[in-house]
C-alpha cells in the first residue's frame, strides 16, 4: 500500500481521532468527510508530517513520515488547498510552472523538458486557450484546474485536495470531480480529497474515510453508505409545533419529504386528511374529499382551499 496508517491517534493535548487503521493504494480516489472541527485538517496535516502523532505511525511508500524531511514529503505528496492565494499578475503557465520548483532552487530556470511537461499539463486540463491568461481573469472552475495543474507539475504520486469543489456551481463541481477521477485512473495517482458535497462526491470515489465520534470509518464507498443509512436518509426536524401532520402513506423518502414540505407551509391541524403516494401521484383524502395530484404545490393549494372552507363554515 502506498499510504499505510497503523494504530494512529491524532490531535493535540487530547485525541481528536483514535486508533486509525487504514490504507490506500495508487490509482484510488478516497473521499474524506466529517463535520467541521472534527479533525479532517488535523488528519491531512498529520499525513503531511506537519502535526506530531499522539500514537501509531503513518507510512508513505513504505517509509515513516516521521523520518521524511519536507523535501522528501513534497516529492511524494502534492496538496491543493480550497483557499489558495492568487499571485498577482501570474498567468496560468506561471502558476503551473511553480510545481516544478520543489525540485529546484527558486532562482533555477526550467529546462526544456520541464517546459514541455507544463505545456502538456495545460493541454491535458483543457486550459490551452488560457495559457497566457492572468489568474484573476479565470472562472472559479478553471482557476481550480490551474491549482490542480500545479500539483500535477510537482509530479508527486499522491495528491491531497482540501475542499476542491467549494464555491463552484454544479457544472464545475462535476468537471473537477471527473478530472480527479480521471487523474487517478489514467495517471495512477492516489487522490485523497475532502468535501462537504459528499452526496455528489461519493459517486466519484472508490473509498470513503468518514470521521465520526472520534473514529475513522473507512472502506469501499458503497459499503460505507449501505452500512450507515443516516448518510442517505434525510433528517427531518419537527420544528413547527403548531403543525399536526396528516396520515402520510408513502415510501420513507417520499413520506419524509412530504412531512417537511407541509410543516413549512402549514400551522394547522391536518390530522383529518390522508395522503397516499401511489403510481407517482399523491392521493389526498378526507371524509368528504378525494383527489389526485402530481406536485407538492398542487397539494398545498388544495389543502389551503379546504382549510379556508372549513374555517368559513
Amino acid at each position: 500500500m502506498f499510504l499505510d496508517i497503523k494504530q494512529v491517534s491524532i490531535g493535540y493535548s487530547e485525541p481528536l481521532i483514535s486508533d486509525i487503521n487504514t490504507s490506500l493504494e495508487l490509482g484510488e480516489v478516497c473521499l474524506l468527510m466529517g463535520n467541521n472541527g472534527i479533525g479532517k485538517t488535523t488528519l491531512i496535516k498529520s499525513i503531511l508530517g506537519q502535526n506530531n502523532l499522539l500514537g501509531g505511525e503513518i507510512f508513505i511508500n513504505q517509509k515513516s513520515v516521521k523520518k521524511l524531511n519536507p523535501s522528501e514529503i513534497a516529492s511524494q505528496i502534492a496538496i491543493v488547498f480550497s483557499k489558495s492565494e492568487i499571485p498577482e499578475n501570474y498567468t496560468v503557465t506561471d502558476l503551473i510552472s511553480l510545481g516544478k520548483y520543489i525540485h529546484y532552487p527558486y532562482y533555477f530556470k526550467l529546462n526544456e523538458k520541464d517546459i514541455t511537461d507544463v505545456n502538456e499539463i495545460i493541454d491535458k486540463l483543457n486550459l490551452t486557450h488560457f495559457r497566457n491568461k492572468k489568474l484573476t481573469e479565470l472562472s472559479d472552475g478553471n482557476l481550480q484546474k490551474v491549482f490542480i495543474g500545479r500539483a500535477l507539475a510537482q509530479n508527486s504520486p499522491f495528491i491531497i485536495l482540501d475542499e476542491p469543489t467549494t464555491h463552484l456551481d454544479e457544472e464545475n463541481k462535476l468537471m473537477i470531480l471527473s478530472l480527479i477521477r480521471n487523474l487517478a485512473k489514467n495517471e495512477n495517482k492516489l487522490i485523497l480529497f475532502s468535501s462537504h458535497d459528499w452526496r455528489l462526491a461519493k459517486e466519484f470515489s472508490d473509498k470513503i474515510w468518514w470521521l465520526k465520534d472520534k473514529n475513522l470509518i473507512s472502506g469501499i464507498s458503497e459499503e460505507i453508505i449501505l452500512n450507515n443509512p443516516e448518510l442517505v436518509t434525510p433528517k427531518i426536524l419537527d420544528f413547527n409545533h403548531n403543525f399536526h401532520s396528516p396520515d402520510i402513506e408513502a415510501p420513507k423518502l417520499e413520506k419524509e419529504m412530504m412531512f417537511s414540505f407541509l410543516q413549512k407551509n402549514f400551522a394547522s391541524d391536518l390530522r383529518n386528511f390522508k395522503l397516499t403516494f401511489k403510481n407517482d401521484k399523491w392521493e389526498l383524502k378526507s371524509d368528504d374529499f378525494y383527489d389526485n395530484y402530481h406536485s407538492f404545490p398542487e397539494i398545498k393549494q388544495s389543502l389551503q382551499n379546504l382549510m379556508n372552507t372549513i374555517e368559513s363554515d
